[in-house]
Formats: structure tokens, C-alpha cells, sequence
């Protein structure tokens, strides 16, 4: 069971708030079991236009819900009367489902709600089970924790116990810190250009979208797909996860007329689209970067972690990154040039003079304490 409380300016722009129902009719056209590669989709259409989806990701022993995506359309008049703005609205949400174990069926009947972007998604009685194996479905049941028993009944606020908890010292609830997310699983991507590889790319890929609520989206090498173009002095490699999140990164030759050419990345693209008509939810573009520069002919490595700024909302976290954009001979990566993060020779020269700088002031310091003790028995005598 699904209900949306949605607040929507009018002409006269103010704000109203409405309630949008589930239809008696509803339809899951475009929705996809998935497997090992591909994810699943629950995707469902309702009402004058409106539509609400879900993905679920999976790993070798559990499976979870990943993004929601609800879009509703403003041109229904039975439901945003006198909206200001017209046509389809989508917002996207990550899901707080957990992991639930594979074969098992996730039961939450309990009351739960998301809320973004002035919409508000409440669910209940809510029976799902995704990847479901050789068609049977699960006996086993997951339950969300709001359906789970408490240790102890809720008692509802009275003048006595209010009265009694004021004077009463007990320690504070523990808080539950919030569960970081993972790091990206690297993804090895390739172009070929007739039966030659012309690019060659490894890296784990993390997207963070600031919107209401900050949005992290990693990107899962085993549904993404590589394509993009090769060149002599430009080289660009487009990657689609999903059909949802589309990022490209385009490389340019620097000085392409020197003796001693060097390449680097000078462009960034991401879009975010809708997995159900494919329409774009947010798009961002910067070709102002001059990162990942190494010489023509060798490859860019970087393990440690990098942040590429996109623009306010966008920016692209990148893992164990090995690129060739240019001359990659036999398939493989050549010799890499390491980013400054990975080169721990720096460090070493800077720690070593730092210890003899220190050594060399407590030597100081410890004869000029004693030239004055000296001096002051001296005067003594």
C-alpha cells in the first residue's frame, strides 16, 4: 500500500498540499526480475499519468532496495487543481530498506514514510521479494525493525509519568550512528577500435548528489556498460548504469605539436535519468579539469581516493583509478605514472627531516640548560 502527500505551488503562488492514491487500476509495465547482472526493477503506473519504481541490487547472499523514483504529473487536474507548474515531476530518493537474505521474503506492515523534494511516500503492509530463485517463493520471512517486538510495551504520555520522568535521573537512549556506505566495487572498462583496445579504464566509481538530503550512488560495475570515442588527440569514455546514471569522461593531448606530449582529463559529464521513459532528471557538465596528467603513451594511476567537483550538486568520488585514454599497446596498460596521493617518497624526506629537526633542538636545548647550570655553580664556588 503506497500513499503520496505532495505540496505543489499554484498560480496565485501560494503552496497547497494534496493526497495522491493508488488507482483501482495499476499496471507494471517496464518492470524487470533481474540476475546476476542486471538489476531488478518493480516499476508501476497509475492514475492520470503518474508512475512510482523501485530497484533492488543484489550480492552472492542477500538482496536490498537501491533508488525510488516517483514521478507524478501536475497536468491532472483532479489532483493538483490550478498547479502552477505543468507536465511530469520526478523525484528521487534512496531506499532505507536493509539487506534482506536471499529466498526471504521482506515483510514490513508497519507504517514507514520518505520524504523529499516537498513529496512525502508513505507505504504499509508491504510484501516484497526480489530475485526470486527458480520461481519459488520464499518461506522465510525478514521483518522490518518497526514490526519487530520491544523489550518492553510503549506507555502514552500521562500528567503522572510526565511529572515522574522529570524528577527521575536515567541515562540518554544510546544513539545509532548511521551506517556509512560502502566503498565502489572497481569496474574494469575497455573501448576497441576495429580489433584493437584503444582505451583501457579501472576504477570504482562513487556519485554524491547534494539535494534535500545528501545522496550517494555508487556505481555497480557488473550493470554498467563502456562505450565512447577514440582518437589521436581527444578520447572520450562513456559509462551507463542501468539505463539510470549516465558519466563520461573526455581526454585531451596537451601540446599536441611538442616533442614531449603529455595528456589529461578536461571534461565530465553526468545525467540522471528516469529507468521508466528514459527522460532526464538532472543533468551537470564540467570541461574545466586538468587532472590525471601523465605523458603520452604511459597510463594515470591513483589509489587512493578522489574527489572530481562538478558543480554545486555533483561531484564524483573515484577508487583504485589505472586509465590509458591514448596508444595502449597489446591490451594492456603501459607503465603508470601515480598521482601525488600515492607517492609515499615524498613523505619519507619530509619525515626524516622533521626527526633530525627535532633531534637537533632537544640537542640545543639540553646544552644550553647546561652551560647555565654550569654558570650558576661557577658563581657559587
Amino acid at each position: 500500500m503506497m500513499r503520496f502527500l505532495i505540496k505543489y505551488e499554484t498560480n496565485s503562488s501560494d503552496y497547497k498540499s494534496t493526497t495522491l492514491n493508488l488507482s483501482s487500476s495499476v499496471t507494471h509495465n517496464g518492470s524487470v526480475c533481474g540476475n546476476d547482472t542486471q538489476a531488478a526493477l518493480l516499476a508501476v503506473q497509475f492514475g492520470g499519468g503518474h508512475s512510482w519504481s523501485v530497484n533492488f541490487t543484489k550480492t552472492n547472499e542477500t538482496y536490498q532496495g537501491d533508488f525510488i523514483t516517483f514521478t507524478y504529473n501536475t497536468n491532472d487536474t483532479a489532483v493538483f487543481p490550478d498547479a502552477k507548474r505543468k507536465g511530469l515531476i520526478t523525484v528521487v530518493v534512496k531506499d532505507t530498506m536493509r539487506p534482506v537474505q536471499l529466498n526471504n521474503v521482506f515483510v514490513c506492515h508497519s507504517t514507514d514514510s520518505l520524504e523529499a523534494e516537498n513529496v512525502t511516500q508513505i507505504f504499509w503492509n508491504v510484501t516484497v521479494q526480489a530475485f526470486v530463485q527458480n520461481g519459488t517463493i520464499g518461506k522465510k520471512e525478514s521483518r522490518c525493525r518497526a514490526d519487530m517486538p520491544t523489550s518492553a510495551p510503549t506507555v502514552p504520555p500521562t500528567i503522572a509519568n510526565v511529572t515522574t520522568a522529570s524528577t527521575t535521573t536515567s541515562s540518554p537512549a544510546p544513539t545509532t550512528a548511521p551506517k556509512p556506505v560502502q566503498a565502489p566495487d572497481t569496474g574494469n572498462y575497455s573501448l576497441e577500435s576495429g580489433n584493437k583496445t584503444c582505451f583501457l579504464a579501472s576504477v570504482g566509481l562513487q556519485l554524491n548528489v547534494s539535494q534535500d538530503k545528501p545522496l550517494l550512488i555508487n556505481i555497480n560495475p557488473k550493470t554498467t556498460s563502456a562505450d565512447g570515442v577514440c582518437g589521436n588527440t581527444t578520447a572520450t569514455l562513456k559509462l551507463n548504469d542501468g539505463n539510470s546514471t549516465l558519466i563520461s569522461f573526455t581526454f585531451v593531448v596537451r601540446n599536441a605539436s611538442a616533442n614531449v606530449q603529455k595528456y589529461h582529463l578536461k571534461e565530465v559529464n553526468v545525467t540522471l535519468l528516469n529507468r521508466l521513459n528514459g527522460s532526464v532528471i538532472s543533468n551537470a557538465d564540467n570541461n574545466n579539469f586538468s587532472k590525471w596528467d601523465a605523458f603520452l603513451g604511459s597510463s594515470y594511476m591513483c589509489r587512493k581516493e578522489q574527489t572530481l567537483q562538478i558543480n554545486e550538486e555533483f561531484q564524483i568520488h573515484t577508487f583504485n583509478l589505472w586509465i590509458q585514454p591514448f596508444l595502449v599497446r597489446e591490451n594492456k596498460f603501459s607503465e603508470a605514472q601515480e598521482c601525488s596521493l600515492d607517492d609515499d617518497s615524498i613523505l619519507i624526506p619530509i619525515v626524516v627531516g622533521a626527526a633530525l629537526a627535532g633531534l637537533i633542538a632537544i640537542i640545543v636545548v639540553a646544552y644550553i640548560i647546561g652551560r647555565r647550570k654550569s654558570y650558576a655553580g661557577y658563581q657559587t664556588l
